[in-house]
C-alpha cells in the first residue's frame, strides 16, 4: 500500500523550485516602434501650430510681419496681454470670457440634466415605439448642423432670445451624440438592480437618483466635457444671434479685431485672445481625462 502511494506521489506534477524559472519579458514588435513613430510625428504636426500662437502672443507686431515664420520671439514682450486687458470699449476680452464660462457652465448643466433622464427612459422604461424612436432621432441627427440654422433662428426670434445667453444655453440641449452614450452606459448597469428596486417598492425617480445617476458619473462628466467645450468653442451660431458687443461670448467677439477690410492688424492680440480663451477648456480636459477611460468600460460604474 505504501509503493502505490509511493508512486502516485512521483507522478504527481512537480514544480520548479522559485528563482529557477526565467521569465522571458517580449520585446516590441516593429510594427509598434513604427506605430509610436507616428505618433510623435502626428503629434509634433499638431503641437507646432500651437506653440506657435502662443509664442506669436509674445512678439511685437513690427515682428510678426518683417519675421517670418519663426518659432520663438527675438525678444519676449507682454505689451499685447496689457492691452487686450486694458481694451473694455471695441473689445472687453475679459467680458467675452465671463459670458462664454456663464453661457457654457449653464448648457453644460442643463445637457446634464437632460441626457440622463433621456438616457434612463431609452434604457430603463418600456414603451410602444421606444427603440424605433430613438433610432429615428439618432438618425436625423446625422444631417449637418447648418441645415438648422434658419428654423433655429425663426425660433430663438420668435421667443425673444436674440442677443441673450439663452439663444446659446438651451439649443442642443438634447443631443442625440450624448444620449447615445448615456444610454449605451446604462445599458452596461445590471437590470436585477432595478427589479431588486423595484421590489422594495421604489419608483422610477428613486431608482434613477439613488442608484442609476451615481453610477453613471463617469460618462456623464465625459458628455458634459463635450458640451463645455462644445459651446465653449462653437462660433458660427453666436455670431448670428448676437450684435451687442457686451453680451458676446469671446468666439464671436474674436471677430470684432479684424478691420473692415477682414483683415487682422494686430496679430499679436488676436493670438493673446486666443490664448486666454483656450485656458479654461485646457483645465478642464486636464481635470477629466481620467473619466475617458471609464466611460468606455460599459460596467465601469459596477464595483465587484
Amino acid at each position: 500500500m505504501s509503493n502505490q502511494v509511493a508512486q502516485q506521489y512521483d507522478k504527481r506534477p512537480r514544480f520548479k523550485e522559485q528563482g529557477t524559472v526565467k521569465s522571458k519579458s517580449p520585446g516590441i514588435s516593429i510594427s509598434k516602434y513604427i506605430s509610436y513613430l507616428f505618433l510623435i510625428v502626428l503629434c509634433i504636426i499638431w503641437i507646432i501650430p500651437v506653440v506657435f500662437g502662443i509664442t506669436t502672443s509674445f512678439r511685437s507686431q513690427s515682428e510678426v510681419v518683417s519675421s517670418g515664420f519663426r518659432l520663438f520671439p527675438k525678444e519676449w514682450i507682454f505689451d499685447n496681454y496689457v492691452a487686450i486687458l486694458e481694451n473694455t470699449s471695441t473689445a472687453p476680452i475679459l467680458r467675452w470670457l465671463m459670458n462664454s464660462l456663464f453661457i457654457a457652465s449653464m448648457h453644460t448643466l442643463l445637457v446634464v440634466v437632460v441626457i440622463s433622464i433621456t438616457g434612463y427612459g431609452y434604457s430603463r422604461m418600456k414603451f410602444k415605439g421606444r427603440d424605433t424612436l430613438f433610432f429615428t432621432l439618432l438618425g436625423i441627427s446625422f444631417f449637418p448642423g447648418v441645415v438648422n440654422l434658419i428654423p433655429s433662428y425663426k425660433i430663438i426670434d420668435a421667443l425673444g432670445w436674440v442677443n441673450t445667453s439663452w439663444a446659446m444655453i438651451i439649443p442642443g440641449l438634447a443631443g442625440m451624440g450624448n444620449i447615445f452614450l448615456v444610454r449605451q452606459f446604462m445599458n452596461g448597469i445590471p437590470k436585477d438592480l432595478d427589479e431588486s428596486a423595484h421590489v422594495d417598492g421604489a419608483g422610477h425617480f428613486r431608482i434613477y437618483f439613488s442608484i442609476i445617476l451615481p453610477l453613471i458619473k463617469p460618462v456623464l462628466i465625459v458628455c458634459a466635457l463635450f458640451s463645455f467645450t462644445g459651446s465653449w468653442n462653437d462660433f458660427l451660431w453666436p455670431v448670428i444671434v448676437f450684435t451687442d458687443v457686451d453680451k458676446m461670448p469671446v468666439t464671436a467677439g474674436l471677430l470684432l479685431l479684424q478691420d473692415i477690410y477682414g483683415n487682422y492688424r494686430m496679430i499679436g492680440q488676436l493670438m493673446g485672445s486666443a490664448v486666454l480663451a483656450i485656458i479654461p477648456t485646457l483645465l478642464l480636459f486636464l481635470f477629466a481625462q481620467k473619466y475617458f477611460v471609464q466611460s468606455i468600460n460599459l460596467n465601469s460604474g459596477i464595483k465587484g
